[in-house]
């Protein structure tokens, strides 16, 4: 068997004990984010498995679209990515 080389760690070990990998990123392709994608890949940021330029670059976002993202998660956690609930957590 063969692996791929990449930069970075295969693997991160989240706070509460889950692990995460490069498969369970969402495919580079994905078009429609639900919040559990959206919030795996601020998980992947943060937590150091790939660099915010990679996820930018791969997912064809933009800075300010992730930027969105992560302030979100960190302040109101994964529910605050839902659309529906969008205007509940932006400030005005």
């Amino acid at each position: 068997m063969y692996l791929k080389r990449v930069d970075g760690p295969r693997q991160v070990t989240l706070p509460d004990g889950r692990v995460l990998t490069r498969a369970d990123l969402p495919p580079g392709d994905t078009t429609r984010w639900v919040a559990s994608r959206k919030a795996v890949v601020v998980r992947a940021v943060q937590h150091g498995l790939i660099a915010e330029a990679e996820a930018l670059e791969r997912y064809d976002l933009s800075p300010e679209e992730f930027a969105i993202w992560r302030e979100a998660v960190e302040k109101h956690g994964e529910k605050a990515l839902k659309v529906t609930a969008i205007q509940k957590y932006r400030q005005l």
